[in-house]
């Protein structure tokens, strides 16, 4: 059994890695962490995991994080650079949810995240984990960042096209849309019901903190830098991500065979027949990366379909396929639930 524990097992990543580990027939949790909620039983703050799961919150500073396998962090920007560190050198494997660890560029991530970083040397080891691209570098992880809920869904939509070099590199576009649990759980005026109800806005146009981030995994797959304009968008959902795609072609192929040869082994991406439009009630609550692709009047802009549910593969459904990866596991391990309809 992988024994686990959780830092910040309250907001809405934290619970749905809940959800998901305690149905995992490898996975043991022996702690959940909250400093806030220290002594209460989970089941009461979440009523879905009664009867199966029989814990308590317990302060971090007297959880027995050390006694564990692999921690997740399902914590706010800034918290597992400085918490982590101690638990990777006891030899605990860490899956950070936020985004503490993914940029490389220390300056860059400063500039977005706007604070200074605490653990630079981490930084250097830690591996990104998106699977389709990083499988091998995640199985000998001690560290890895979990990407997070746009760019899984662009850059798994892109994938195939920058690693072919068959679109301009330097005209991508993501207009992108995301339900509100993607703002995470907390009090905040534009998260009210009567706020985001029966509306429909773009936000973070001049700039969002994740377009560093897909950039920098696209140029990877590309070999050479990569030039991206995206906007993100809020919609009266709770759930999904809904990412429509750009991409001028610079040389012909067979652009549905192409995605289909590319992720045929994938078990969590589905390339739907061509004419497809891929919903984001059809991956509700599962791991499940849906894509279609369009060539328009058979003209020179490729548009590529991408939804994702962000609290799963979005999110924890793709830590707990990292932990499969990292340890050995049946990569499908946990993570076979099918969408929720209606």
């Amino acid at each position: 059994m992988i024994k686990v524990g959780i830092v910040g097992g309250t907001g809405y990543t934290g619970v749905e890695l809940l959800r998901l580990l305690a149905q995992h027939p490898q996975v043991e949790i022996i702690a959940i962490t909250s400093r806030g909620d220290a002594g209460t039983s989970v089941a009461s703050m979440f009523p879905s995991l009664r009867r199966r799961l029989d814990l308590k919150f317990e302060d971090p500073a007297s959880a027995n994080l050390t006694g564990c396998d692999l921690v997740f962090f399902a914590t706010p920007n800034g918290v597992a650079m400085t918490q982590a560190p101690a638990l990777l050198e006891a030899g605990v494997r860490v899956i950070d949810l936020a985004a503490d660890f993914r940029i490389k560029d220390l300056a860059v991530w400063e500039k977005w995240y706007g604070m200074r970083h605490a653990s630079p040397e981490w930084v250097a080891k830690a591996v990104y984990g998106l699977p389709e691209h990083d499988r091998a570098s995640i199985r000998d992880a001690q560290l890895v960042a979990n990407p997070g809920c746009y760019p899984t869904a662009v850059q798994l939509g892109f994938m195939p096209l920058v690693e072919a070099g068959l679109v301009k590199l330097d005209e991508l576009i993501a207009d992108a849309k995301s339900g509100v649990s993607g703002a995470g759980r907390k009090a905040e005026v534009a998260a009210l019901f009567s706020e985001a109800s029966d509306n429909f806005k773009a936000y973070a146009a001049p700039g969002h903190r994740h377009l560093p981030e897909i950039q920098q995994g696209l140029s990877a797959m590309a070999a050479q830098a990569v030039t991206l304009t995206f906007v993100p968008h809020l919609t009266p959902m709770i759930r999904g991500i809904h990412a429509t795609l750009y991409a001028r072609v610079n040389s012909d192929a067979d652009f549905q065979q192409l995605f289909e040869e590319r992720y045929s082994g994938e078990p969590f991406v589905d390339v739907l027949p061509p004419g497809s439009h891929p919903d984001t009630r059809s991956v509700r609550a599962a791991n499940s990366c849906r894509i279609a692709v369009h060539r328009p009047q058979g003209g020179k802009v490729l548009v590529v379909l991408s939804v994702i549910d962000n609290l799963v593969k979005g999110a924890a459904g793709q830590a707990v396929q990292n932990m499969n990866i990292m340890f050995g596991v049946p990569e499908t391990e946990g993570l076979w639930q099918l969408a929720v309809l209606p």
